[in-house]
């Protein structure tokens, strides 16, 4: 395989502002996600502005991904944290003009690394829409298994989707 590119992981600054913006209002990522509705760029603002960037306050963490060059190449979340039992969902976007060149394998995996030496979680999950094969893709090959089938688990507005759970775990330090 190809040597991954370097990467770093980093808290949202303020001039991440109008990238954030692009990404949470790209109608197109709507599908695979579960969002639906525009967020304003005083919202967006205000949430920079106001997260602590502590998973267990904000029960999120969004990361900028940026490249050797400190580029930003795509944003890495984890969210709907449970800190009972140590669990958080994965989601990510990849900027157009960087896909496939292996950002996503290597910010999924620093992400991994982070979760586990530094969050100290026991497992991480996706859930990926089973037409998206890239995605797929990206996590069987970081090590996420895929445990279920859901039916009918995303909306388009016209028709519905099947989706698959995938989780990774990781072992006691």
């Amino acid at each position: 395989m190809k040597q991954l590119p370097t990467i770093h992981l980093r808290a949202l600054e303020p001039e991440d502002l109008e990238l954030l913006y692009r990404i949470e209002n790209n109608d197109v990522l709507w599908r695979v996600g579960t969002t639906n509705v525009p967020y304003s760029r005083y919202v967006l603002h205000d949430y920079i502005a106001n997260t602590h960037s502590d998973i267990y306050a904000d029960r999120q963490l969004r990361l900028m991904i940026e490249d050797d060059e400190h580029r930003v190449v795509g944003i890495i979340d984890l969210v709907n944290f449970d800190p009972r039992h140590l669990r958080a969902e994965v989601g990510i976007v990849i900027c157009d003009d960087r896909r496939r060149q292996y950002y996503a394998t290597a910010a999924v995996r620093e992400l991994c690394r982070y979760a586990q030496d530094i969050l100290h979680l026991h497992q991480l999950y996706v859930i990926v829409d089973v037409e998206n094969q890239a995605a797929l893709q990206l996590f069987q090959h970081v090590g996420f298994q895929t445990v279920n089938t859901l039916h009918d688990w995303l909306s388009t507005g016209s028709e519905y989707h099947d989706a698959v759970m995938m989780q990774t775990f990781f072992e006691k330090i």
